[in-house]
């Protein structure tokens, strides 16, 4: 008997899913599309004038100025949407038990290691403090606000130090506090710390810590910001 052929879900070409990012994007981020039309523009813009006053009449040259500012505001246009739809996309998360996780989880930077599971949690209220190790050391992340973190924060520096009495403990604060940090800024952040460990060294600090982390801390995984869709108009 033959087999019934089933039809498969065929996924969105790179095209349609740039427009769908595109859409997601302006909704959220009502400046975005400003930012994306000075990204394309002012390159043409500088190509056509670099062209005029470079080319000395010459119409090939003055073309190939044209599209050389045409390539690079495409170049622009894709930089720019990307990081703006990177953050819209956290804004959906913002504030949410696990967002911090799944930054660590979906978007760290080469280098750092980090887990979507917190280190400590607090059961009732949901914060949480998470770890990431990387050449500067270890950073510790507070979710939640300072008022409620500090304790839990403090408490996991003087554990890491205990363990590793060489190693840099640093630590970040992510929250409603007018000095915490956004979910977009936790990588430009982490890059601002100075490195003192070598690559094979935070792969044996990580290796360390994770083999020492036996908890299982009752805290749902984190959101895939990347994977969150917005709400519909109606």
């Amino acid at each position: 008997m033959a087999r019934e052929s089933r039809p498969t879900a065929k996924e969105p070409g790179r095209f349609k899913q740039l427009w769908q990012v595109l859409q997601m994007t302006r909704r959220l981020d009502k400046r975005a599309i400003w930012y994306l039309a000075a990204a394309v523009i002012l390159p043409i813009a500088l190509g056509i004038v670099l062209g005029i006053a470079l080319s000395d009449g010459n119409g090939f040259s003055i073309a190939l100025w044209v599209i050389s500012g045409v390539l690079l505001g495409l170049l622009l246009f894709l930089i720019v949407l990307g990081r703006r739809a990177e953050r819209a996309a956290y804004s959906q998360i913002d504030g949410q038990p696990g967002a911090v996780g799944a930054v660590l989880r979906s978007s760290l930077r080469r280098g750092w290691r980090g887990s979507e599971m917190p280190v400590a949690v607090n059961p009732r209220t949901q914060d949480a403090v998470y770890r990431a190790v990387g050449r500067p050391g270890v950073v510790l992340i507070a979710e939640g606000p300072k008022s409620r973190t500090s304790r839990m924060l403090e408490d996991e520096k003087r554990k890491v130090s205990r363990i590793l009495p060489n190693v840099p403990v640093s630590s970040l604060q992510v929250g409603p506090d007018a000095d915490s940090i956004k979910l977009h800024d936790i990588n430009r952040r982490l890059g601002k710390f100075k490195k003192s460990l070598s690559k094979a060294e935070v792969v044996a600090v990580s290796n360390r810590l994770t083999s020492l982390s036996t908890n299982k801390l009752p805290i749902p995984k984190g959101i895939d910001p990347l994977k969150v869709r917005p709400q519909r108009m109606r």
